[in-house]
């Protein structure tokens, strides 16, 4: 039976393990993505058309960023209003897309979208879900890269 040491963790140890997780995280989301999460910090862009002849103008497309810059929420309308919403969570270590859930007309959750990621950041799997929570398929990434 092999005797284990039993160390106080010191505060500064917590510190380092922090920075270390905080940087490898700021190292999957490049500058150019933090760039632009900057300029869109509680930002809604609204997308307007205008038909030529009479000049009637109507709301076609609306995006919603949170305080971080990160998309939270979509929705795209025609004549008769609301054709269908998306909304987006984040997974808070990764800063990655978690989950989206897909609107109908009638806001009525249709689809639900769960993300997977390899350590490279890159998309490993997406589940899709019924509203009732049954999986209704799986998508799995495959990157091949050629010489």
């Amino acid at each position: 039976m092999s005797k284990m040491s039993h160390r106080k963790t010191t505060p500064i140890a917590f510190l380092f393990l922090f920075l270390f997780s905080v940087s490898a995280v700021a190292q999957m989301v490049s500058p150019e993505t933090l760039a632009k999460r900057a300029r869109r910090k509680n930002l809604t862009v609204k997308e307007w058309n205008t038909d030529a002849g009479s000049k009637t103008r109507w709301l076609d497309r609306q995006t919603t960023y949170d305080s971080e810059g990160r998309k939270t929420e979509e929705i795209e309308y025609t004549s008769y209003g609301m054709k269908w919403r998306v909304t987006y969570e984040y997974d808070e270590t990764s800063g990655k897309v978690s989950m989206e859930v897909e609107y109908n007309d009638r806001n009525k959750p249709v689809k639900v979208r769960k993300y997977e990621y390899n350590t490279d950041g890159t998309k490993r799997k997406q589940y899709n879900y019924l509203p009732n929570g049954k999986l209704q398929s799986v998508k799995v990434f495959e990157y091949i890269f050629s010489e």
